[in-house]
């Protein structure tokens, strides 16, 4: 049995085999607007603070 994902980018059904040299996305164009994402850094990973973190004091600096 052939496993099938979503793809990430437009949700249609792909198989996720090693013969879909573009897995998990579904064609070539899905995983350049996905690359094109990263690069343009829509995509953002939430960080907090902690304590010791000395972002604050960067900022001071750079001013």
């Amino acid at each position: 049995m052939i496993r099938e994902v979503a793809c990430p980018r437009c949700g249609r059904k792909t198989p996720f085999t090693p013969d879909n040299a573009w897995r998990p996305f579904c064609s070539e164009r899905c995983k350049m607007i996905d690359l094109g994402a990263w690069a343009e850094e829509r995509y953002r990973v939430p960080v907090e603070s902690g304590p010791g973190d000395d972002t604050e004091d960067l900022k001071d600096r750079s001013q």
